[in-house]
């Protein structure tokens, strides 16, 4: 048994959480990446002595299967503050805990985002999501999480000024037409954990995952293009034949059968600037809840310092969508972050501009687990990626363990 040939496509969260299943079982799986480096959609660059994530990404510490995998003691997590900070053109104000100790923000404050009820339903709605387990949250009936908030109660203040523009920025798309079981997880994980990132950036925690690997190989660069059967063909002509492939990556990119069966993902554009210093001066998001383009911001460098080794700050900027070439952007994004901070355009200095094809999968179903028996689409070919049950980390590694079981599950005897 020790001796077959797994073969993992795909190093990202998923595929790396297979692999480490996998050996504890006693294999030997061999992992194929079509680039230089383990984390898939999870990956940080260094810039002009920056770090950039690809894309404003947070770990929530709530997540359990992150605490079931990662050592956050060894990643030197930095929290953010609880909370947001509003901002439009007119004033700017923070709304302290509002996921986590509702009742406990101060009226005044709270007042400007939302009504007194919003603040006692707020309250209602995290003590029902604590109550309720996680695999309870994705059996609830789903609604559009717009209409979900409306049918809570809530005002279309605290809509308007808060759970838009925040959950914008958590599902990528302008509508809030995601389910309202992944609002209700999210909600509950938010109002459980803190929202962290790790010293050096998110693309520690592939590399923490993958340190814990010991008998597994990882060879970069090694593009598949197709798998057929059993036979795995790579770009560089080469053909592999594998016992087991568990397919880590959105498989309609290499099972030509599939091709037409996923919805298109969700794309984010996340650009950096720098700046002589923070103008929120803590480590918070603050939404913009009337910008055209900018959703959320934060200055990454009041959450962790290691994320510049200049005297600068580093603003990470979401942007939803836009239609405009990039030099444009930059301009009228430019102008939307001195419309709410009084800091002139220009000294907003562009680090980079990442276009995000492909930053969260849209999904009909959402689910919190699936059994093993659903990750198998042939004797050979199992499937693991957070597309299977709903986009998060925690959803990654979650079907990667599945993956996992399912493999070690088909060399079991069965009478």
């Amino acid at each position: 048994m020790k001796e077959e040939k797994i073969y993992i496509i795909g190093a990202g969260i998923s595929g790396l959480i297979a692999a480490l299943e996998l050996e504890k079982e006693g294999f030997f799986p061999i992992i194929l990446e079509s680039s230089d480096q383990v984390g898939g959609r999870v990956k940080t660059d260094v810039v002009d002595g920056f770090l950039l994530d690809h894309g404003f990404q947070v770990l929530n510490t709530a997540y359990p299967e992150a605490k079931k995998y990662l050592d956050f003691q060894a990643l030197h997590l930095k929290t953010f503050d609880p909370g947001a900070v509003i901002l439009n053109s007119k004033e700017s104000y923070i709304i302290s805990d509002p996921m986590r100790n509702p009742l406990k923000i101060m009226g005044m404050v709270f007042s400007k985002v939302g009504t007194f009820l919003d603040k006692v339903k707020m309250f209602a709605l995290t003590q029902e999501l604590k109550k309720k387990t996680n695999e309870e949250i994705f059996n609830t009936p789903s609604l559009p999480t717009l209409q979900y908030l409306k049918a809570y109660g809530f005002s279309d203040q605290i809509i308007t000024n808060f759970f838009i523009p925040f959950f914008r920025g958590v599902f990528l798309e302008k509508q809030l037409n995601t389910s309202s079981r992944m609002f209700e997880f999210v909600f509950k994980m938010f109002s459980l954990g803190h929202a962290a990132v790790p010293e050096k950036g998110m693309g520690e925690i592939p590399k923490l995952l993958r340190k814990q690997l010991s008998t597994t190989q990882i060879y970069f660069n090694t593009a598949v293009k197709e798998v057929q059967g059993n036979a795995i063909h790579l770009e560089n002509g080469e053909t592999l034949l594998a016992d087991r492939i568990i397919i880590a990556v959105q498989p309609d990119k290499v099972m030509k059968q599939l091709q037409g069966q996923f919805a298109d993902p969700r794309k984010v554009i996340n650009m950096y600037f720098s700046l002589q210093k923070s103008f929120l001066a803590r480590p918070m998001i603050g939404l913009l809840n009337e910008g055209k383009y900018v959703n959320n911001i934060v200055f990454m460098d009041d959450v962790s310092d290691a994320y510049c080794s200049s005297d600068r700050s580093l603003l990470s900027v979401t942007v939803l969508e836009s239609d405009l070439e990039e030099k444009e952007l930059v301009k009228a994004v430019q102008s939307e972050l001195e419309a709410v901070s009084g800091i002139k355009s220009e000294y907003f200095k562009l680090i980079k501009t990442y276009q995000i094809n492909y930053a969260l999968p849209v999904l009909d179903d959402l689910k919190y687990t699936i059994p093993f028996t659903e990750c198998k689409i042939t004797d050979h070919v199992f499937l693991a990626g957070d597309y299977l049950l709903n986009g998060s980390i925690n959803a990654a590694m979650t079907s990667g363990r599945i993956a996992s079981e399912a493999v070690v599950h088909s060399y079991m005897p069965t009478h």
